[in-house]
């Protein structure tokens, strides 16, 4: 959450806090924290820990003046947090030591516990303004704050079709964040993939709803089984990163309901979760975070939710109006909702008492729920080897074979294996994580997503240690690095040319090319005219654009100008290579895609004479050793795409409007967007539009082969009770692996808009030894939170089941599916 728009005029506290940590012998001795702040709660009645979190909170809140509530509603400017005294922090609300409430430290969450509210108090500071604000940026910023595992990207998770993945993922963040005594855990992302090239892709769960939804319950329910409150976001409508903090954004409500909502409505009741983070975006005429429609008529009213709602930093935008429609937190520092402005709102009766009582019960009976105020705030080290391990037992199950003509796995006793990439990317030099620049540290991108570990693993290294892992220490593992122009290039870090890289794969026994499309928050992959974000020159989803900091906004004629790395030349030219060897090149050679979301594809490399492809996305720490496993095939690849992969020139992006992306500016330079292809967004535009994609969604191979036969419809015995979809999956290979049994359904359209050809409502992961078969059901509940066989009746306000056949539909992809049968209602 990058600090775009500061607001407000809090220079004197912040200059005197800056000067308080710089002075001599205010640097106490380091340690892991020892609740040094922490009053005795003897006499506090709402510290029975036996009592119900409500009834503690309603005696916390009678026993408060205002200025201990006012400063109670967000977040500290930055200081030295009380409980540890060798942590500078800015990511937390300070406690109130008299009344037993700790301080509530805050952190990001994407692909690992980041940012994480402790830079070490020996870091320089790094003031700053910032729209009129004098910061310390360091204390938000500085590696030293976000040291943890770096796992694979959230994408990834959503990639590997399994909610036990999810869970683990959510275990280990719940784990290292309570390690680090967080508090509160600032993910699941959930916002969908509507743009292939918006900047945050990678942080969310792909471009369906009901997918991003049942990975996100597993990771809430997760994350918050180990004791941190789990925040889902961005809410809602966050799809783009141009122009993020003053878009404004119309959706049609049905399309609001059907798609952008439902992964959020599925993890409130689901998955209980118990925050919500409110989006920088407008949708529909107000900003999220002062939205009464979504923050109360949909998420309180309408789902039940009982937790409280978190802006995402610096996206408040009023005081009164935003707490009367459902803030109840403001981040990062007293803006807002400082005691000033509170106070006038109260004497200006735009708000009551009452107001700020609900605001921070909701939050405090979730910190009793989670037992905030019962344990002591103190650190305790990581189990650094432990994380790495399970980072990379994740990262296996989450890459997809895309495509697959003999390359892989790769020969075991290979002698000569060539690794190709481009100088100025990232991809085959160093583990890659979202925002990862050429010759940095992982983790100095900038954005949520970024981790600092302790340890990476390059391709290189990964390969050569999995290639000794089987016995053949022999092998000879060169890197070669081609520069932009496909000239010059080096090879094991001596210079050469690229007729050198070319002569040496044809002299290769494998050939592994790693390319990809880097991302960051703060920046879509995109070229704009200028500084405003307001025209588009060149769009980024192709494996050829990058701009030397993912970060930041790319605009013709600046430093961050978007640059072509010729990589699709590179490939083609690799592909062409005669080979020496016994193997022709098209089948030892295996493309290795790490990416943002999904990349258009040039079509002459599909098919029997295209190269083996593997997507891995962003794998973290990890990578080398992830990558090598899947390569060599100690570990059988088994996720399928949460995401289309377009074939190049004739994918969604195509058709895409300015009002559609990046929005039209209006007199005042605001943009306004509008999502005007409804439904229609991933599988369900190609659908829907009669277009074949390089890999569909839900696409994805194995090393061994799978069938999915006789499969049957079975009608509910009573009314109201599930449909259930059962098939026989039977593994017809030669090696043990998983196959993801996907189940859809065609809707009567009914009132309203058009429903898609099909939509996604479940899917079942299985895992098979050879030559043997499973049978497997999965239910389609018409009850449940997903609303499989509903539409949503804007009139009405409610979801309603429409008269007429539906179909259902199984198979392995959502372009290789067969009839299951069809039913009525």
């Amino acid at each position: 959450m990058v600090p775009l728009s500061f607001r407000g005029h809090l220079f004197p506290a912040i200059a005197l806090v800056a000067a308080v940590l710089a002075l001599p012998g205010c640097a106490s001795t380091p340690t892991k924290g020892a609740g040094m702040s922490r009053a005795s709660t003897t006499g506090l009645p709402w510290m029975d820990k036996g009592m119900d979190p409500g009834r503690r909170a309603d005696l916390l809140l009678a026993a408060m003046s205002f200025e201990q509530k006012a400063q109670q509603l967000t977040g500290a400017v930055p200081e030295i947090v009380p409980e540890l005294p060798h942590c500078k922090g800015a990511r937390h609300t300070t406690g109130i030591p008299a009344l037993g409430i700790p301080t509530l430290r805050i952190t990001n969450g994407p692909v690992g516990i980041g940012q994480n509210d402790c830079v070490g108090l020996d870091t320089p500071p790094d003031m700053a303004y910032v729209n009129g604000l004098y910061v310390d940026n360091a204390v938000y910023f500085h590696p030293s704050s976000a040291k943890a595992t770096a796992v694979p990207s959230a994408l990834a998770i959503a990639a590997s079709f399994d909610p036990h993945v999810a869970t683990a993922f959510g275990e280990l963040m719940g784990e290292e964040g309570s390690r680090l005594a967080l508090h509160v855990f600032e993910a699941p992302g959930m916002n969908l993939a509507r743009l292939p090239l918006a900047g945050r892709n990678f942080e969310y769960k792909g471009e369906d709803p009901y997918l991003a939804g049942v990975m996100s319950v597993a990771e809430t329910r997760a994350v918050q089984g180990k004791g941190l409150i789990a925040v889902a976001k961005h809410y809602v409508g966050n799809e783009q990163e141009t122009n993020r903090m003053s878009v404004r954004e119309r959706i049609d409500p049905q399309v609001l309901h059907e798609m952008y909502l439902l992964p959020f409505e599925m993890t409130i009741k689901d998955g209980e979760a118990g925050a919500v983070m409110c989006s920088y975006n407008a949708l529909n005429g107000a900003f999220a975070c002062e939205n009464e429609e979504m923050l109360t008529n949909v998420l309180r009213r309408q789902w039940g939710f009982q937790g409280y709602v978190q802006s995402d930093f610096f996206a408040a935008k009023s005081t009164a109006k935003a707490m009367r429609a459902g803030l109840d937190h403001e981040m990062p520092l007293p803006q807002f909702f400082a005691p000033d402005k509170l106070r006038a709102a109260l004497d200006a009766g735009e708000l009551s008492m009452a107001d700020i009582d609900t605001a921070l019960r909701r939050r405090y009976v979730q910190m009793f729920k989670f037992g905030v105020f019962d344990k002591p705030i103190v650190q305790q080290d990581l189990d650094v080897e432990g994380g790495g391990r399970q980072a990379r037992a994740i990262g296996v199950e989450t890459a997809v074979l895309l495509q697959n003509n003999g390359a892989l796995p790769l020969p075991h006793d290979a002698k000569r294996v060539l690794l190709v990439g481009k100088a100025s990317q990232i991809y085959a030099q160093q583990a890659v994580a979202g925002g990862s620049v050429v010759g940095k540290v992982m983790g100095a991108g900038g954005g949520s997503s970024d981790v600092v570990p302790f340890y990476t693993v390059t391709p290189v290294d990964g390969l050569r240690a999995i290639y000794a892992q089987t016995g053949n220490t022999a092998v000879d593992v060169r890197l070669a690095l081609v520069d932009d122009a496909n000239g010059d290039a080096t090879i094991d870090g001596k210079a050469a040319g690229f007729d050198d890289v070319l002569q040496a794969a044809a002299n290769a026994d494998a050939v592994v090319i790693m390319a990809g499309t880097v991302a960051e928050e703060g920046a879509d992959r995109a070229t704009f005219a200028d500084k405003s974000g307001g025209k588009l020159t060149a769009r980024g989803d192709s494996l050829d654009w990058y701009a030397p900091l993912p970060k930041a906004l790319s605009f013709d004629g600046g430093d961050n100008a978007g640059r072509n790395s010729h990589t699709i030349a590179m490939i083609d030219r690799l592909f062409g290579v005669r080979s020496t060897t016994a193997r022709p090149t098209h089948a030892k050679t295996a493309l290795v895609l790490k990416d943002n979301a999904g990349v258009p594809l040039p079509a002459r490399w599909l098919g029997t004479k295209g190269p083996a492809m593997l997507e891995v996305w962003f794998p973290g720490q990890e990578d080398g050793h992830i990558v090598a496993d899947l390569l060599l095939g100690v570990h059988n690849p088994s996720g399928k795409l949460p995401v289309t992969f377009p074939v190049e020139g004739q994918g969604f992006m195509e058709t895409v409007t300015p009002r559609q992306y990046p929005g039209v500016m209006d007199a005042e330079g605001i943009p306004h967007v509008e999502y005007s292809e409804q439904l229609q967004i991933g599988y369900r535009w190609y659908d829907a539009n009669g277009k074949r994609p390089a890999f569909a969604f839900g696409h994805g191979l194995s090393y061994t082969t799978f069938a999915i036969e006789t499969p049957r419809l079975q009608a509910p015995s009573t009314d109201g009770a599930p449909y259930r979809v059962e098939a026989t999956v039977r593994n017809t290979g030669t090696r043990a692996g998983s196959e993801v049994v996907q189940v859809y359904l065609t809707v009567p359209s009914g009132s309203g808009l058009p429903q898609p050809p099909k939509r996604l409502v479940g899917f079942s992961k299985l895992q098979l030894a050879p030559g043997t078969d499973q049978r497997v059901a999965i239910d389609i509940d018409p009850n449940a939170s997903h609303h499989p066989l509903s539409v949503w009746d804007a009139s009405r306000k409610t979801f309603v089941i429409p008269s007429g056949t539906y179909t259902v539909w199984i198979g392995s992809a959502s372009d290789r599916l067969v009839r299951a049968g069809t039913f009525e209602r």
